[in-house]
């Protein structure tokens, strides 16, 4: 009889390696791996490939999703100006639904009962990866070995993959958890754990430290088409290939390293180190083209679309209903954005110092003071008279409310200050003044 099988969620790291064994172990499946190649640091995905069959692995599906990852899920991301808490761009939130689907479609195609992954039970990417499973196949089971085995550590992880004879990539002494793609990494664990101690300089591999980085300025112009960047330097590009680049020229000079607590969907405040320079500048300088060709209600009222957007993918929602309506109102948004911004990268700073776009509602001829001014001033009083009309009746209301108060106490030491009662005429007199 043939055994069940589990389709595993792969990266070749510590917590996958020892799930491959384990699932073996405690539940008697047959285990087929999957990697995802969505942009991260790796030493050759054949090797990690031939390292999950030699742990135990019926197979391992190997998949390209570099493309599918910038053009399907960045793209989407970069319409939302994504920033979780307005300070994190969401790379590992990003990438974990697109894993999710392909985990999926190789359940079907193998006949699959199972789903498993190797998050912990108090990290966000186990909703995540679980949620968007669900979503796609409510029928699909899933098992995260780490909520279960007794291995309370990574360092008696480490010693169980040791006593079985599995390659581990990590050491005693250097006990990070890292997750990368083509956006970014993210880094925790071991000494970030105290948030306050500084985070140790051999964490970080994608941005030059400031005293390592350029005496001089660089400076970078970037083209968008409907919200996408199409061209750097005059140069036209896919944005897969203008995220490697400017991933290079801004870690290069310092620029795009987080280091932050962040408040996890499961309720654990959590400090969290990133590096995310693409990422970063270009969401800085999409902002920068959206503040000249957006109409005004519309930028003010995507401030908080993109707010519920990134909420709502960090939370694992990203096949939901809500992040499908989310995506229509920022999808109607990007047809205007489009020209170009300049970039200034200097010691871990990014600054946007020109931007132009033949879609910008900036009208030099109404925004200077000088003498080619057309903006009409006198206009500017009947605008002032309608725009605080509410808040003078208010006021007047109040006012009177406040003065029938005031006469109703008695005179003498216990009742109102002197002056306090032709203080309130005074205010009710100038306000009917103001009125005529």
């Amino acid at each position: 009889m043939s055994k069940e099988k589990v389709v595993l969620a792969y990266s070749g790291g510590l917590d996958t390696s020892v799930c491959i064994k384990w699932l073996q172990e405690a539940y008697g499946l047959d285990v087929i791996a999957l990697v995802g190649d969505v942009g991260q640091e790796h030493e050759g995905l054949e090797k990690i490939r031939k390292k999950a069959l030699k742990t135990g692995a019926i197979a391992c599906e190997v998949i390209d999703m570099k493309e599918e990852f910038a053009n399907e899920f960045l793209a989407k991301a970069m319409a939302a100006n994504a920033l979780y808490e307005n300070k994190y761009p969401l790379l590992s939130a990003l990438s974990r639904p697109l894993i999710s689907k392909h985990l999926v479609e190789v359940a079907h195609r193998y006949g699959a009962q199972y789903i498993a992954h190797g998050c912990t039970g108090k990290g966000n990417d186990q909703v995540r990866f679980e949620a968007s499973v669900l979503m796609l196949d409510p029928s699909l089971q899933i098992i995260a070995p780490v909520r279960e085995w007794d291995l309370r550590t990574r360092s008696e992880e480490a010693d169980w993959a040791l006593e079985r004879g599995i390659e581990v990539p990590v050491t005693k002494d250097a006990l990070y958890s890292i997750d990368d793609n083509l956006w970014g990494r993210a880094i925790e664990c071991g000494a970030l754990e105290d948030p306050w101690n500084e985070a140790p300089d051999d964490i970080w591999t994608m941005t030059s430290s400031l005293e390592d980085a350029p005496a001089e300025a660089e400076y970078v112009e970037l083209e968008f088409s409907q919200g996408l960047p199409c061209a750097l330097n005059g140069i036209g590009m896919s944005f897969l290939d203008i995220i490697y680049a400017l991933n290079g020229i801004a870690g290069k000079h310092g620029f795009g390293r987080l280091d932050m607590i962040e408040n996890r969907l499961v309720g654990v405040k959590s400090r969290e180190c990133y590096e995310v320079p693409a990422g970063l500048a270009l969401i800085l300088a999409h902002k920068a083209l959206e503040d000249v060709c957006l109409e005004r209600e519309v930028l003010h009222y995507k401030l908080g679309i993109e707010q519920s957007w990134a909420t709502a993918v960090y939370n694992g929602q990203w096949f939901s209903p809500l992040k499908e309506a989310l995506d229509a109102f920022c999808a109607t948004t990007q047809g205007d954005i489009n020209g170009t911004v300049r970039l200034k990268f200097y010691k871990g700073n990014c600054i946007v110092v020109g931007r132009k776009s033949e879609s910008s509602l900036y009208d030099f001829a109404l925004a200077t003071y000088d003498e080619e001014d057309v903006f009409d001033h006198k206009s500017a009083k009947g605008f002032i008279n309608l725009q605080t009309l509410s808040t003078k009746v208010w006021a007047t209301k109040h006012l009177s409310a406040e003065k029938q108060s005031v006469a109703s106490c008695p005179a003498g030491p216990e009742g109102a200050p002197s002056g306090l009662i032709e203080e309130a005429e005074e205010v009710l007199n100038q306000s009917a003044c103001a009125k005529a």
